[in-house]
């Protein structure tokens, strides 16, 4: 029998079989044996969370448009199909073939949050791979790893056998280009990981040695094993996004997913500089689509899939340069078909009430902010430029124009914060719902509600914050119980935060260095997986899995560097920021000034030593703030 005969006889069986089914509307159709690599791409999670992630849809379509390369999907199964294929020892399969995944050439695994990483364990577990690059001979895949996470490969050094830095346009298919050439030639393995390091973006960590002091086991540098191997790995980074490849038949899912939309991604990158976000930085600098270019797509995409929403995605979305003509040209076309426009990240001092009107005037999605701290000496801390004055602008007019919701994005734990800081979260929410008490004239709250929802603050390399130690859990609990107190007698106004506990462990393995790697393996004989589902995580199971690996985990969740001066894990990555730009940012922290805009003032962050940052200066001059 085959594995697809397998697998057909286990669909009835299961929740959600069409989580393990293919055959959606625009999967690639491929013969396996016509092309010369066959890429795995692995999504550390279940169906419904990797089909709505839009690098899933732009690297299938990049890689499957190489006539040589067949690029197949694997998810993490649920709990019912994996107990059902360990029963009958069935290995995990891709979708597109039932081809069990060991005989993938390179099987890619896409990192986008930290506590997936159990999941990759269990996946590769199921496809009955060893989890050690050094466990793997000649016969099985090379394992390969990508995604923001990536920027910290350290924790994960010891399982995967190259790691692809930043942008995956480029990359993949020259990555794909030598794996071609050495299959060729029939060298060994050790043969194709040497020419794989010399692809732009691309960290080969058997080349390289960890080395820790003796006494503190503090981590001190790296070694290289092999000469040739880089001093240090540079991102890849793709310099004209107007030209770079973008899918326009995306695969549609079967079933419903998170995110059932059509996506397009209008600029990569942000000008920002919010010194708490990993994504503002490591994708440096701006590149933009052009409106013309983006209706292009927009309409490409509704015509081949018949979604009935399209969303237009960035790290600030407003910021895009021709924003209102933009969202003016896709509502008509919008209005014709039915189709609701969402406007994601959206800033209150930058948002185009405009553009409010034009979505207002038609079909509303949900309205949601991000102002991240209570008070402003917190937000100038955190160099989140806006005022009081922005928030409270922007949301009179959000109640004017018909809006029934907002929903707010806060942080806790951040550097500097205090008790105040906290009050200040439950203080904008009043203060929003007195301006709808205004408008109205009564003091009923009616339809119109608020919700707060704050996340714990973690600590991520290449930041100005890797410097910085997170709260402990008893912190968090004691800070969530200060907003609780504040919220529970606001009408209207609803609070969120994440669990204490998970935010530990996601900074363990944010700052985490190969030593982590012990921490991950126990953590996953002790049964943890799906850690980013609270119905799964186990704290206990982790603190176990800590005390068993003999690692002390402090040391990544708590670290604090002061002087911003001692080797970092990470430090082999260049990520295009200088050490120096991250370290001043460090100190203006500390006094809670802020710098403007990229697009005001050239930070010299230190990446146009790589590239030309077309965004700097275009909006004129504006005075800095000294630290």
């Amino acid at each position: 029998m085959t594995i697809k005969e397998q697998v057909a006889r286990l669909l009835p069986l299961v929740e959600k079989p069409g989580r393990y089914m293919g055959g959606e509307l625009n999967m690639a159709v491929k013969d396996p044996d016509k092309v010369s690599t066959r890429f795995g791409f692995a999504f550390p999670d279940k169906y419904e969370i990797g089909m709505s992630y839009l690098g899933l849809q732009i690297i299938y379509d990049l890689l499957n448009a190489e006539n040589d390369v067949y690029c197949e999907r694997i998810f993490a199964p649920d709990d019912d199909m994996e107990a059902l294929m360990r029963e009958r020892s069935l290995p995990l399969f891709t979708l597109e073939t039932c081809t069990p995944v060991r005989e993938m050439d390179i099987l890619g695994f896409t990192l986008q949050y930290e506590l997936s990483y159990t999941n990759i364990l269990n996946m590769l577990d199921l496809a009955g791979i060893p989890f050690r690059s050094k466990e793997r001979g000649e016969d099985y895949p090379f394992v390969a790893a990508g995604g923001p996470c990536a920027f910290n490969p350290e924790p994960l050094a010891d399982f995967v056998d190259f790691f692809m830095i930043g942008d995956g346009e480029g990359t993949l298919q020259e990555v794909c280009r030598v794996h071609k050439e050495w299959k060729a030639s029939g060298g060994a393995k050790e043969e194709f990981l040497k020419a794989v390091s010399k692809v732009s973006g691309v960290y080969v960590p058997a080349f390289y040695e960890a080395r820790y002091d003796a006494e503190t086991g503090d981590f001190l540098g790296m070694d290289k094993l092999w000469e040739g191997a880089p001093d240090r790995v540079r991102k890849n980074m793709v310099q004209d996004l107007e030209e770079t490849r973008f899918p326009v038949k995306p695969l549609v899912p079967l079933i419903e997913v998170v995110h059932d939309r059509s996506v397009v991604e209008i600029f990569r990158g942000c000008t920002r500089g919010c010194r708490f976000c990993q994504a503002g930085m490591i994708y440096r600098p701006v590149r933009e689509r052009s409106k013309d270019t983006l209706v292009s797509l927009v309409n490409q995409q509704l015509a081949n899939t018949g979604h009935d929403e399209v969303s237009l995605l960035s790290l600030s979305t407003s910021d895009h340069s021709e924003i209102e003509p933009l969202v003016t040209e896709l509502m008509e076309n919008c209005r014709k078909n039915n189709v609701a426009l969402s406007l994601p990240s959206l800033r209150l001092d930058s948002f185009s009430f405009k553009v409010m009107e034009e979505i207002q005037g038609y079909k509303k999605t949900g309205l949601t902010f991000a102002p991240e701290a209570g008070t402003q000496r917190l937000r100038d801390v955190i160099n989140k430029n806006i005022t009081e004055e922005n928030i409270y602008g922007s949301m009179k007019q959000a109640i004017e124009l018909g809006w029934t919701g907002v929903k707010l994005y806060f942080m806790d734990g951040l550097p500097t914060e205090t008790d105040e800081d906290l009050a200040g979260i439950a203080g904008i929410a009043r203060n929003i719902m007195e301006l709808y008490f205004e408008h109205t004239g009564v003091r009923k709250c009616g339809k119109f509600t608020i919700t707060a929802s704050v996340s714990n603050f973690v600590p991520k390399p290449h930041t100005p914050f890797q410097w910085f130690p997170q709260d402990r859990p008893e912190e968090f609990t004691r800070k969530h119980k200060v907003l609780e107190e504040k919220f529970r007698r606001l009408k209207g106004c609803f609070l969120q935060y994440h669990g204490s506990e998970s935010s530990h462990i996601e900074a363990v393995l944010a700052r985490g260095d190969r030593r982590a790697s012990y921490i991950l393996e126990s953590a996953f004989k002790a049964g943890c997986k799906f850690d980013s589902w609270r119905e799964h995580f186990s704290y206990r199971r982790w603190l176990d899995a800590i005390a068993e690996s003999g690692i002390d985990a402090d040391r990544y969740a708590y670290y604090s560097d002061p002087t911003a001066e001692k080797p970092l894990p990470w430090d082999i990555i260049d990520s295009g920021l200088s050490k120096e730009f991250l370290k001043k940012e460090w100190e203006r922290s500390q006094q809670a000034a802020t710098i403007p805009d990229c697009r005001h003032n050239c930070q010299n962050c230190g990446i146009n030593r790589y590239t030309v940052c077309k965004q700097a200066g275009v909006l004129g001059k504006k005075k800095e703030v000294e630290a």
